[in-house]
């Protein structure tokens, strides 16, 4: 008789191991069960059919109610809600010690629906489909689809160049302002970068599924103007993350199927860069050569600095009709000289802003780097290298008669010269009247690249915040690609602390990357806005 009493014990304890009274019933993906809290301490167990690694989603409604996953040795394992809320949501994922079931528990009386909305097996979960955006490519997958090839695709593409450019049905749908520009590479047997991406990165291109067409899609504005090339079958090996990501140098090239790329006469695929200009891209008015209007001169002259201990090439350019004595004269001084004079093309650029009257005559001087280890070292706020243009060039430049008033001197530069154009401007504001930046390195702080990271980056941003205000204009411009490398967000930084100082600034996102290609268009614009404005003050 105790024995069999024991046993009844022992089975009415094992039916509420948990808590309270259990009632069992089986939930099913995709069901619902609806049910309400009867008595103190009562719980409701919904059993769960599951394989290891399901994906398993759901909802429980109704006010405090509570819910446990339990696992096959009826031990909670997770509390799936806590009783905050009239609808509380719940995943999981089902482990290896089932069966599984839900533990329902709440308010007395209170009324409750459990909801299993989906299980997905272990099977059914890989990452979605990245839809094609491209009309064409979606068009030409159902041509392969069918048992067709690319052949006509391709000799398409031979005859109207790439990149692709699309600007309806493409998926989503466009802004009205966009359009779809799409990289293609054909028969690379690993994989494909692009160098120069709209994303500001080396992206990798994706390759259609049963063809030779590799592909990478940006939605961009109509006004955009790219420099790219692409890499196939980068090497890949162990180096570090700098080696690998530098790796995209040894297969980097011109677009075979792009007939536009610079400079126009190349010596191999690997030299130079393809081009593509969307539909409204900018004229390039300030660019274009005029063969009927006066051109300047240029004279390059070697320049021995006792404070840096090297010597530099100085181009100087001066306007047709650069008169010394004038009193309306400005200079404009840059860093990178060869670069400003040959790939940005300044002089081009200054015949035809004083040709039209936009800025007043002016002497450009372009600093040249003794090599690239010390620009890398002379250009980021070194107090050395200021004190070399303060008391060793400027004096030469006026030795040269080349004479200009502070507001109507420019310092400029791009990307570590624009860093270097603002630091000057702090430094020498009685020299420097206005400072243009393109795309400078406003993340640098000591240590460079290597401290990247590791370091408090825009150290030339904090040096403005505690310094005085000083009667500096400033024109800061930058690329509306240059996320990735942080020129673009600590460039915005800057135009802010510089507002919030008292600056006047004028400040301008392009659409473009990092490099001198697009320096070359917005050039003219920031000399337009800081000698222009000093040239209307005079009239």
């Amino acid at each position: 008789m105790l024995n069999t009493r024991v046993a009844c014990a022992i089975l009415w304890l094992s039916s509420v191991f948990l808590t309270g009274s259990a009632q069992e019933r089986i939930l099913e993906s995709g069901k619902t069960h609806h049910g309400s809290i009867a008595a103190s301490n009562e719980v409701d167990s919904l059993e769960l059919t599951l394989s290891p690694e399901d994906f398993v989603r759901g909802s429980v409604a109704g006010d405090e109610m509570v819910l446990w996953l339990v696992d096959g040795d009826q031990r909670r394992v997770r509390r799936l809600a806590a009783g905050i809320g009239s609808r509380q949501a719940f995943m999981f994922v089902a482990g290896e010690k089932g069966p599984y079931s839900l533990q329902v528990s709440g308010p007395v009386g209170q009324s409750y629906t459990v909801q299993l909305r989906d299980v997905v097996p272990l099977a059914d979960q890989s990452p979605p489909a990245n839809p094609l955006a491209s009309p064409t490519l979606r068009k030409l997958k159902k041509h392969l689809a069918s048992g067709g090839d690319t052949s006509d695709f391709w000799e398409k593409m031979q005859q109207q160049g790439t990149p692709l450019v699309e600007t309806t049905n493409v998926e989503p749908p466009l802004d009205a302002t966009e359009a779809l520009i799409t990289f293609l590479w054909r028969g690379a047997k690993r994989n494909v970068r692009l160098f120069g991406a709209p994303s500001g990165d080396h992206d990798e291109l994706a390759r259609l599924p049963g063809s030779d067409i590799w592909y990478r899609s940006y939605r961009v504005p109509k006004t955009a103007r790219i420099d790219y090339r692409l890499a196939p079958d980068v090497p890949q090996f162990d180096g570090t993350a700098t080696e690998q990501r530098r790796a995209i140098l040894a297969t980097a090239q011109r677009d075979p199927f792009n007939p536009r790329h610079e400079p126009t006469k190349t010596v191999d695929i690997y030299d130079g860069v393809s081009i593509v200009e969307l539909p409204d891209a900018p004229d390039p008015i300030w660019t274009t050569p005029n063969p009927s209007l006066p051109t300047g001169t240029v004279k390059t002259y070697r320049l021995t600095s006792q404070i840096l201990g090297n010597t530099r090439d100085i181009h100087l350019y001066r306007t047709a009709g650069y008169r010394p004595d004038s009193p309306e004269n400005a200079i404009v001084v840059t860093f990178d000289g060869d670069q400003y004079l040959n790939e940005i093309k300044l002089p081009l650029i200054f015949d035809n802003l004083v040709a039209a009257g936009k800025i007043p005559p002016t002497a450009a001087i372009m600093i040249c780097n003794p090599s690239q280890q010390r620009r890398s070292a002379e250009l980021p706020c070194n107090d050395n290298f200021a004190r070399f243009i303060a008391d060793e060039l400027m004096p030469w430049v006026n030795e040269q008669d080349i004479h200009a008033a502070r507001e109507r001197t420019v310092i400029v530069g791009a990307s570590f010269g624009g860093l270097a154009s603002a630091f000057l401007g702090l430094k020498h504001p009685e020299i420097f009247g206005n400072v243009m930046s393109q795309s400078g390195s406003f993340w640098w702080a000591p240590g460079g690249f290597e401290a990247k990271g590791n370091v408090e980056s825009q150290w030339l941003t904090r040096q403005y915040v505690t310094a005085p205000l000083q009667p500096v204009h400033y024109y800061l411009d930058v690329g509306t690609f240059e996320t990735p490398s942080e020129i673009l967000p600590c460039t915005r930084h800057l135009r802010d602390v510089l507002q919030a100082k008292g600056y006047d600034v004028k400040y301008n996102e392009f659409v473009g990357g990092h490099g001198y290609f697009y320096w070359r268009y917005s050039l003219a614009d920031g000399i337009i806005h800081l000698l222009g404005a000093s040239q209307n003050a005079d009239q």
